[in-house]
């Protein structure tokens, strides 16, 4: 209840945004596997980024 109001932090955004690109490129894995990469490498960098801070 007192957390209700309190803003995300840079890294819980950072963090939905990697799983949010890992759940893509996981569901791009069977169809485009090009594209799934593409957003694999996306995930992979923004992790870089969560683990800087």
């Amino acid at each position: 209840m007192f957390g209700l109001f309190k803003k995300k932090s840079v890294k819980d955004k950072l963090y939905d945004q990697y799983t949010k690109l890992t759940k893509q490129a996981f569901d791009l894995s069977t169809s485009n596997r090009k594209l799934s990469d593409q957003k694999t490498a996306e995930a992979e960098a923004i992790m870089k980024q969560i683990e800087a801070l």
